[in-house]
């Protein structure tokens, strides 16, 4: 867990700082507040090595979070009340982390505070939606209708996921398997014929002493390139966690066949958390701006966040996404028929549903493409590393006759 120092005053007048553990700055500051302190900065302790390392801020898994919301809906709905709710469900509960957030959000109910607010002081470890959902069920009384409706909504986009991780399954193994079978080339094969060819003496054609060239490299600085590419890799990773992420958004969107997919995937985020959000009461400002946040493409979030000050002025939301360009002519028609016949949650769900079959449609005819193009990638380098070594014996066979 994080270190933050915060500054703080203390009830006797003095300014000091302490050293907490908590999942986020927000969290540390609440913790210092209910103490009694009053709270003027909060920042992150010292950088260790674990902390440069890409890591998830999600404190469970989107499964183990779904199955917390069935729980707890389950027991909203036979009328149990929250805190004995969550004390039914803290002691059956085994992730140890997550446990201590519940114990944590337990005392703060009990303190006074709501259950929204106490969800929401984790800031990034829980969805946007999910405690805006909850603010808007505890005000309207229906905090049973927003947490089915949450449930909806997660169940598709896990679905979903899951149905995309499964069709990349096997283009992934393959993919491996040739970087695999190159390495072992380079680094074991090649080394063999090379010393082969040695003891003749002969000269050697061009590309063959090019291959030999690279072999011999990696043999030599192996420990040098797996170091170059380990760091390589974590600053790719750091850079797109802060400075890189829109451009590295904007980039995928571009990839053949994938980026289509990517694109079809943010807009059935959006609508389906817009229309969530609107389902469960939620004024259609606020909306906007968590379902826009919702969007995992950070391309796609900016462009839609960009729209609320013009809906904030009146500006009809079809015409407001219209002039972004992140979204398609027929998600832009759907949602202007929803807004002018009043029907806007239902049309979103509608979009929502023909974006979902059509990334199913789209996948099916990926996997069915890219299975073949990897298969010719793999002919072909076997055929080039082949050439090069193979080469060499025809001509001496050839010099020998």
């Amino acid at each position: 867990m994080p270190e933050f120092i915060v500054r703080v005053g203390t009830p006797d007048g003095t300014i000091a700082e302490r050293h907490v553990q908590a999942l986020s700055a927000r969290a540390a500051e609440d913790d210092l507040r209910q103490q009694g302190m009053h709270v003027f900065e909060a920042r992150r302790g010292s950088v260790r090595l674990r902390d440069l390392l890409p890591r998830s801020r999600k404190i469970i898994s989107t499964e183990m979070f779904l199955l917390f919301n069935q729980e707890l809906l389950a027991l909203v709905k036979a009328g149990l009340p929250i805190l004995q709710s969550f004390d039914i469900m803290l002691e059956r509960q085994k992730n140890l982390r997550f446990k201590a957030v519940l114990s944590d959000v337990r005392e703060k109910l009990k303190s006074g505070i709501a259950l929204s607010d106490a969800f929401a002081s984790y800031g990034d470890a829980f969805p946007a939606i999910y405690s805006t959902s909850l603010r808007a069920g505890e005000r309207s009384g229906d905090l049973e209708g927003v947490l089915r409706r949450f449930l909806r909504y997660q169940k598709i986009i896990v679905n979903l996921r899951k149905r995309v991780i499964g069709a990349l399954i096997y283009p992934t193994i393959l993919i491996i398997l040739s970087i695999a079978m190159v390495l072992v080339m380079l680094i074991k094969v090649i080394p063999k014929f090379s010393e082969f060819y040695e003891g003749f003496g002969a000269e050697l054609p061009w590309f063959t002493t090019f291959m030999i060239g690279i072999s011999k490299t990696l043999n030599t600085n192996l420990p040098i390139v797996l170091i170059v590419g380990v760091g390589g890799f974590i600053l790719f990773r750091r850079w797109i966690a802060t400075s890189g992420r829109v451009t590295w958004d904007q980039l995928k969107l571009r990839i053949p066949l994938a980026g289509g997919i990517l694109h079809r995937f943010a807009i059935m985020q959006f609508t389906q958390s817009l229309g969530t959000l609107l389902a469960g009461g939620t004024p259609m400002v606020p909306a906007i701006e968590i379902a826009s946040q919702s969007i995992t493409n950070q391309s796609i979030s900016t462009k839609i966040f960009g729209i609320v000050q013009n809906v904030r002025e009146g500006q009809p939301l079809w015409r407001s996404l219209e002039n972004t360009k992140a979204m398609s002519d027929l998600a832009v028609e759907m949602i202007k028929v929803g807004e002018s016949t009043g029907a806007l949650t239902e049309m979103l769900g509608n979009v929502s549903e023909f974006y979902d079959e059509e990334i199913e449609s789209r996948l099916t005819r990926m996997v069915s493409a890219i299975e073949p193009i990897i298969l010719v990638f793999m002919g072909v380098v076997i055929a080039i590393l082949l050439y090069a070594f193979y080469l060499p014996l025809f001509q001496l066979s050839n010099v020998a006759q």
